[in-house]
């Protein structure tokens, strides 16, 4: 079975899923009521989520009770509470039960083990708290024989101070979490880190990441242009350490990058987690219609689970369209970076 058949099965899959009383949720039932016309019968594909869906809002995700969201299939079951976002008000909340494992269960088999070696300590360095990415993380490092060590760090705190210029506090914050990382890398064996990229940065100030035993880094979070993903592999990481940057969010899950190739210049391509979540490249203006390969456009995310059904949420992000390469047949999203970053200033803090 093709990529784009797999996915289509997928949606008529998750269709019937939550549009069916038997097992779908309050929201897309009542939805599906006031719409005019029945999805389960209308949806074949891929393709009529877009032709058909409009996009979803993250308000929904803010303003309404999560119990909504829960499928009759899965009612009485407690779930988990995961946040995205918090830095303007209220968060999106997106609840689950066994979607983080599934997804980071299929990247663990992107890692070498010459990176992370099965069965010797990881740490993350950055936000737990009510976070996917914490319950996550842990369950990659379990999953691979592994514990997990963990600094906590509060990206919500930090982009308030930088909101309001309190640079020298923010400063003191960083320090703080660096330092802490680095006294549980200096007195463990760790072989295996999670951070985002300007903490890395901030920790290999303080230590040799090499000399101190890692052997991969898993990263994530801020922005990464090719100047910069440079700068990570060759002065950060001297060439020596494994380089995985991810792509993802409570709302997709991660979309795991390919090695880097000589020709890339750096450039790091990201391919979401078919069939599971879709990535598009859209015409800001018309986003119907994906952009011309290696042209810049909004990123598009629809999330396709038994657990959550997102169809076509506009993410705040922009990205350059790439075609399908290697193992992955389909498009890929690169040097992504906060949607409208040429044209206003991003606060983007640590994370």
């Amino acid at each position: 079975m093709s990529a784009q058949e797999q996915l289509d099965q997928q949606v008529r899959d998750v269709i019937a899923w939550h549009f069916s009383p038997e097992t779908g949720c309050p929201f897309w039932l009542d939805w599906a009521k006031n719409a005019g016309w029945d999805p389960k019968a209308e949806i074949h594909g891929y393709a009529d989520i877009v032709a058909k869906f409009p996009h979803f809002q993250d308000e929904w995700l803010r303003d309404l009770q999560p119990e909504v969201w829960v499928p009759a299939a899965f009612k009485g079951k407690p779930f988990n509470i995961f946040e995205t976002g918090g830095t303007t008000g209220m968060p999106k909340q997106r609840i689950g039960w066994n979607d983080f494992r599934v997804d980071y269960d299929e990247f663990s088999h992107k890692l070498d083990d010459k990176h992370f070696p099965p069965g010797e300590a990881w740490i993350m360095v950055g936000p737990t708290g009510p976070r996917r990415l914490r319950l996550a993380v842990e369950h990659l490092a379990n999953y691979r024989g592994s514990s997990c060590y963990f600094v906590d760090l509060d990206p919500r705190f930090v982009k308030k101070l930088i909101g309001n210029k309190q640079f020298d506090v923010a400063r003191q914050y960083m320090d703080h979490v660096v330092d802490q990382a680095v006294m549980i890398m200096k007195h463990r064996k760790i072989a295996g880190m999670f951070t985002t990229p300007k903490l890395l940065e901030a920790i290999a100030e303080k230590v040799d990441i090499f000399d101190v035993g890692i052997r991969g880094v898993f990263c994530g979070g801020t922005t990464m242009l090719p100047q910069y993903t440079r700068f990570i592999v060759e002065e950060v990481l001297e060439n020596r350490v494994g380089f995985y940057p991810t792509y993802g969010n409570t709302l997709m899950g991660l979309a795991a990058s390919l090695p880097l190739r000589p020709e890339d210049n750096f450039s790091i391509t990201y391919y979401a987690p078919q069939p599971r979540a879709v990535l598009r490249v859209v015409n800001p203006n018309k986003t119907e219609d994906t952009v011309e390969y290696d042209t810049w456009g909004r990123v598009e995310l629809t999330t396709l689970t038994k657990e959550f059904f997102m169809p076509r949420f506009l993410e705040r992000d922009e990205a350059i369209r790439k075609r399908p390469r290697d193992r992955y047949e389909w498009d890929g999203v690169a040097e992504v970076r906060p949607f409208g970053a040429m044209e206003k200033t991003i606060v983007e803090g640590v994370y």
